[in-house]
C-alpha cells in the first residue's frame, strides 16, 4: 500500500538521456525509481561485465549520479561516482562508481541489493533498478553498415549499434526471452506516471520493450505513460530521424503501449503536421514546448523539471 501524497514516477531508459531526466524529475517527486537498461558492452562497463559475468554497471552508475541531492554531500558523492582513473596500467578508464557497484554484487550476492546499497550511501532521492538480472546483448539488422549500400547485415553490442554507419532496420536482445527485474515490473504496476526517454532510440530506449514481461507490465500499467522525445537525431543510430519517427519506432515494438504525453522541444519539430498526425492516432496529448539547453542536443534540467511538473500534476 502507498502512503505517499506525491506522484509515483518510473523512469526507463539509459546514459547521459535517463540521467537527464532523472536530474529533473527528482526535483519534482521522491517517489522515484529508475529502470536501466543492461547492455552496454564497451568502456569499463564492457570490461567489469566480461571479467566478473556482472551487469555492466555504467548506466546504472549514472543514473544514481543523478539521483544525488544539490546539496555537499550529494554533489561530492556525484563526483565521487562519477570520477574516471587515467593511468598507464589496468586502473586506466575505469570508473570509482562502477567498482563501488561491481564490489558491493560481490559482497550481497544481489544486483538490487547492491544497487539499494549504493543509492542509500549517497542519500540518492530515488531508487535505481536494472531492466533484467542478466547481461543481455543488442542486435541490429542493418542497412549499408559495409561497403556495399543496399547489403543488410547484423550488428552485434551496444556500443557497435550506437555507432553504425549505416540504417538500423531492427533490434533485438540476447537472449530474446530474458526475465525482467522482478522490482521493476512492481514499481510499473503502481506508478501513477511512466516516462520513457529521452536517450539513443534504438540502444538505450527501445531494449526495455524487447523484454517480454517488461513490455507487457508498460503495456498494461494503470499509470500514465508520457514519452520524452530527444532534442535531435543520434548522430548515428537515428541519423536522419525526426520525432515523428522516433515515435514511430517505438509503437513499432508496442502496438499495444498506452501512451497519454508525447514531450517535444519545439526547436526539434521539422514536420509539425505529420508529428500531430502520429500523436493523435496513437491516442495521445502533444506537449511542445521550450526544452534546450545552450548546449546543442542538451537538455535544460530546470525547463525538463517544468515540464515534468505540469505533466505530473496535470487532472
Amino acid at each position: 500500500m502507498r502512503w505517499s501524497t506525491e506522484p509515483s514516477v518510473v523512469a526507463l531508459g539509459g546514459g547521459h538521456g535517463l540521467a537527464a531526466s532523472l536530474t529533473a524529475l527528482r526535483g519534482v517527486t521522491t517517489d522515484l525509481t529508475a529502470v536501466v537498461t543492461v547492455a552496454d558492452n564497451g568502456g569499463s562497463s564492457g570490461r567489469l561485465r566480461d571479467e566478473f559475468g556482472v551487469l555492466p554497471p555504467g548506466d546504472l552508475r549514472m543514473a544514481l549520479a543523478a539521483l544525488c541531492g544539490d546539496d555537499r554531500w550529494g554533489q561530492t558523492w556525484a563526483r565521487v561516482l562519477q570520477h574516471r582513473f587515467a593511468s598507464a596500467g589496468e586502473m586506466d578508464g575505469h570508473s570509482l562508481g562502477n567498482l563501488l557497484i561491481v564490489t558491493l554484487w560481490e559482497l550481497l550476492d544481489d544486483h538490487v541489493d547492491g544497487l539499494d546499497w549504493v543509492a542509500g550511501l549517497l542519500g540518492a532521492r530515488g531508487r535505481v533498478l536494472p531492466m533484467a538480472l542478466t547481461p543481455l546483448d543488442i542486435t541490429a539488422e542493418v542497412r549499408g553498415a559495409g561497403t556495399d549500400p543496399d547489403e543488410v547485415s547484423t550488428v552485434r553490442g551496444q556500443v557497435e549499434v550506437a555507432t553504425t554507419p549505416g540504417e538500423v532496420l531492427s533490434v533485438s536482445l540476447v537472449p530474446a526471452d530474458a526475465g525482467a527485474c522482478p522490482e521493476a515490473l512492481e514499481a510499473i504496476a503502481e506508478a501513477d506516471w511512466v516516462v520513457i526517454g529521452p536517450g539513443s532510440w534504438y540502444s538505450s530506449v527501445i531494449p526495455h520493450l524487447l523484454v517480454p514481461d517488461l513490455r507487457d507490465a508498460l503495456c498494461s500499467t494503470s499509470g500514465r505513460v508520457a514519452v520524452s522525445m530527444n532534442l535531435e537525431p543520434h548522430a548515428d543510430e537515428t541519423r536522419g530521424y525526426d520525432v515523428a519517427d522516433h515515435l514511430d519506432v517505438l509503437l513499432a515494438h508496442a502496438p499495444d503501449l498506452r501512451i497519454d504525453t508525447v514531450l517535444v522541444d519545439s526547436t526539434a519539430v521539422r514536420d509539425g503536421d505529420r508529428l500531430r498526425d502520429r500523436v493523435a492516432a496513437a491516442g495521445a496529448h502533444l506537449e511542445l514546448t521550450d526544452l534546450a539547453s545552450s548546449f546543442p542536443g542538451v537538455h535544460d534540467p530546470q525547463k525538463l523539471a517544468s515540464a515534468y511538473a505540469r505533466l505530473l500534476t496535470a487532472n
